[in-house]
């Protein structure tokens, strides 16, 4: 489909936006906006009921979750509030550190924010905020945004590069018709993302409930059952046996807890973050350790393929993954634990039963908190699994590689539509808000 072009155009001059309407200006944010400033460089203490502040973490989907945040006294964020730290009605925020780009425009300001978000006030008579919010969000603004990154380990942008960013700047008429646009379009293509995201939901909770009734009951409908005598499995099948993990692994284990030294070139030190989607590889920014450390690591145990991997620390506490075959050398880090299955127990029953949704929440409701969440090798070595014969077990894992692998697919299909229509909706905006298509004629 052709859409419809403004008559001439000139050359910006600037790379980030080629070519623009004739009539349309450019300028930096210096120029379409009165303040520009960031949040509080310290952290005030957090309490249990008090006034908000507000994190990058509390930007989802373009508005602010207030409702999420942090809660501080009433003093500090009167103090945070002198200090400018507080945004105004339809001020807009972006996130300067860490997830860098993410923006929202405030619409209640009951609130502080820390120094991870930018303030952004544009001159109501140069710039709308909504407009502003678009540009940020499209294919020209994210790439002038990715050329101003600063640092190595953590990616910012520093307030003194986010006054140069240029964006179009169209008549204020132009701009509102150009919103109006784009709100309704976009409304339409996050519908869509929203109902696959569903379907995905949908897909997980089906693929988890299929493993779950197949480690605790088996595949046989008829088979006679028993009380297991452990509170989270429930009844299991009369000829099964119930066992300890301790019992059934020669190596039971997590990572160094002092992780050494890092070097540009060696040997990789992995942690949960290797854990995508229940699969175990590396990464392009794995941390590397020397020939020397690893073989010191190597002393307490060496990972093999077939070892099962469970996160242990961490908000993402119960990913697991079996390390693969053909995989190069490497060590873990504390955050995972490494289980090695005797015998009589196929790895891949192992890692079934760990992500069945019973056990994830026996993990959970065993978990210590300090910095993070955790829980003790210990408390896990007496945790008890069910454990068919090794024949059973090998049937039932052939069976959950095979219907995991379907609803696998259904999800990885559904993920790939989310992408194609976020691509959909960061090409629609740059076409829009850099003039590549005449809106005023298709309104």
């Amino acid at each position: 489909m052709s859409f419809p072009r403004y008559e001439r155009y000139k050359d910006s001059r600037v790379k980030w936006l080629e070519e623009l309407p004739e009539q349309w200006k450019h300028a930096s944010l210096r120029y379409a906006c009165g303040r520009i400033t960031d949040g509080s460089h310290f952290s005030p203490k957090s309490i249990e009921e008090g006034k908000s502040y507000v994190t990058v973490r509390n930007i989802e989907s373009g508005k602010v979750n207030v409702e999420g945040a942090a809660k501080i006294s009433q003093e500090d964020f009167e103090q945070l509030e002198k200090a400018g730290c507080r945004p105004s009605l339809n001020d807009v925020l972006f996130s300067k550190d860490g997830t860098v780009g993410k923006v929202a425009i405030v619409e209640n300001n009951d609130f502080v924010v820390l120094s991870s978000l930018a303030i952004i006030s544009p001159h109501p008579e140069k710039l709308d905020s909504k407009f502003l919010f678009y540009f940020l969000q499209s294919v020209n603004g994210e790439k002038q945004i990715e050329s101003l990154y600063a640092g190595a380990a953590l990616r910012r942008i520093t307030l003194d590069a986010i006054v140069g960013i240029w964006l179009p700047l169209p008549g204020l008429y132009e701009q509102q018709t150009i919103i109006t646009f784009l709100d309704y379009e976009i409304t339409k293509i996050d519908e869509l993302v929203a109902a696959q995201q569903r379907l995905i939901d949908l897909l997980k909770e089906k693929r988890q409930a299929a493993i779950s009734h197949a480690v605790t009951k088996g595949l046989n409908p008829n088979v006679l059952m028993k009380d297991s005598g452990i509170e989270w499995l429930g009844e299991v099948p009369q000829h099964w046996d119930v066992t300890s993990l301790k019992r059934e692994c020669s190596l039971l284990k997590d990572g160094t807890h002092l992780p050494p030294p890092r070097v540009a070139k060696g040997i990789p030190l992995l942690s949960v973050r290797n854990i995508q989607c229940g699969k175990f590889d590396f990464r392009e920014d794995d941390t590397l350790i020397s020939e020397e450390s690893y073989h010191t690591l190597c002393k307490s145990f060496i990972p093999k393929p077939n070892d099962v991997l469970l996160a242990i620390v961490g908000a993402t506490l119960g990913k697991v993954a079996l390390v693969p075959d053909g995989l190069d050398k490497f060590h873990i880090q504390r955050s995972l634990a490494i289980f090695r299955p005797v015998t009589r127990m196929n790895p891949k029953w192992l890692n079934f039963v760990f992500q069945a949704q019973k056990f994830q929440q026996l993990l959970w409701a065993h978990v210590s908190y300090s910095a993070q969440p955790g829980i003790y090798l210990g408390t896990l070595a007496q945790f008890r699994i069910p454990l068919p014969s090794l024949t059973e077990q090998n049937l039932i894992t052939s069976f959950l590689d095979s219907e995991t692998s379907k609803l696998d697919t259904l999800i990885t299909e559904a993920k790939c539509a989310i992408e194609l229509f976020n691509e959909r909706r960061a090409a629609l905006i740059s076409a829009v808000v850099t003039g590549k298509i005449n809106i005023s004629k298709l309104v």
